[in-house]
């Protein structure tokens, strides 16, 4: 791996002394830099906060959107902050105009908080959950599109669509799977939660009528800080999940006001796309994908085993096979993440998939192929210990 990146840069960011953090794809990393511009945020609030929260607030909020827009695509005004992906996502679901007959569509990859809420939107609105299988190891786009078509139906509502998948780290063909929806009457819900960081990634052009993201993953914006696009002919009827006292004045200031909350996340982001830029957005985006692609590989090569994706279908995260002759089930993935973590200090999540247990790898830039190493050794380790009976 070319350029300065590795266990060079573990200084800029907060984390503890001899931990292999393999699992920036969770909740993020702040930069140390990062966390410094959000406090000087804080003690500006609190100089005056009546003024600022009351007064300066909406100004700043829409100043940061814009820089979000420079960098996603489309206009500030098609974006406001939400607390993470999934705040967005319900915001979405609960807006929605479902009945009885209707279908909501997911894919056995979406996230489990996001199922839930879909679930939820059905069961109050009379409306059925539809899945969509998508198969895992997956060969190709084909059959991302292939699953997506056998269950969408003139009855899908709304599709709810990962851009990239978060347990199993499939870049998702969006535009076309979004076309197919749309072909169908469908609306389409995207959450990227992982997409801004990690993908060349022009929102408004994926065609989606809504997409959701977390900034606080791979964009290195503090923990809270995410966003929701949608498209001007969605904004009309569109309300936060908490209505506040901005109820009927439009899309962005319903969101921009949900309460009484600590906006110095969203206000902070323009300090993290400095950072970003700082070592080259392109640059971090090729280290992190090459990184994860490679070490996917030497575990495969190490244990065996299908890759979980094909390196197109991958950014910067990806699914590794682990021993084969583990029991694979979701008590012994547990177990074997809290053996890593707590023996080994190497922070990793294991999926239980597919009849086998699987790493889900994130490659950050503080990360080198060493990391990876030292976790093919501790899982190996543990294999010679605990064969699948």
């Amino acid at each position: 791996m070319a350029g300065p990146f590795g266990h060079g840069m573990r200084d800029l960011w907060p984390l503890e002394a001899g931990a292999i953090y393999l699992n920036h794809g969770t909740v993020g990393v702040t930069p140390n830099e990062v966390m410094a511009a959000q406090w000087a945020i804080k003690l500006r609030i609190e100089a005056h906060p009546a003024r600022f929260m009351l007064r300066d607030l909406k100004p700043e909020l829409r100043a940061a959107a814009d820089r979000v827009a420079a960098l996603l695509g489309g206009r500030g005004e098609d974006y406001v902050f939400t607390d993470n992906a999934t705040t967005g996502i319900n915001a979405v679901l609960r807006s929605a105009d479902l009945g009885p007959g209707d279908e909501v569509l997911v894919t056995d990859h979406t996230y489990g908080a996001v199922a839930n809420a879909a679930r939820h939107a059905c069961n109050r609105a009379g409306a059925t959950l539809i899945t969509a299988r998508i198969p895992f190891p997956i060969s190709d786009n084909a059959a991302a599109i292939a699953g997506l078509e056998s269950a969408v139906s003139e009855r899908t509502r709304i599709a709810v669509l990962d851009h990239v998948t978060s347990e199993t780290g499939i870049v998702l063909p969006l535009r076309r799977m979004v076309a197919i929806c749309h072909a169908a009457g469908a609306r389409v819900l995207v959450d990227g939660a992982h997409a801004p960081g990690t993908l060349d990634l022009d929102i408004p052009g994926c065609g989606a009528d809504w997409y959701a993201a977390n900034l606080h993953k791979w964009l290195f914006a503090p923990r809270g800080c995410g966003i929701l696009w949608a498209a001007e002919s969605m904004q009309q009827d569109l309300h936060p999940a908490v209505i506040s006292w901005r109820l009927g004045e439009g899309f962005t200031a319903e969101f921009d006001w949900t309460g009484t909350r600590d906006p110095s996340p969203f206000l902070s982001l323009p300090a993290a796309l400095d950072f970003l830029a700082s070592f080259g957005t392109e640059a971090v985006r090729a280290y992190n994908h090459g990184l994860a692609v490679d070490a996917a590989a030497m575990l495969g090569d190490r244990f065996g085993g299908p890759q979980g994706a094909p390196p197109a279908m991958i950014s910067a995260m990806a699914l590794a096979p682990l021993p084969e002759n583990l029991a694979a089930g979701t008590e012994e993935a547990k177990a074997l993440r809290d053996h890593l973590l707590y023996t080994h200090n190497i922070e990793v999540p294991i999926i239980a998939w597919s009849g086998r247990l699987w790493a889900r790898l994130a490659a950050q830039v503080y990360c080198q192929m060493s990391d990876f190493e030292a976790l093919a050794d501790a899982v190996e380790g543990w294999a010679a210990e605990h064969e699948r009976h």
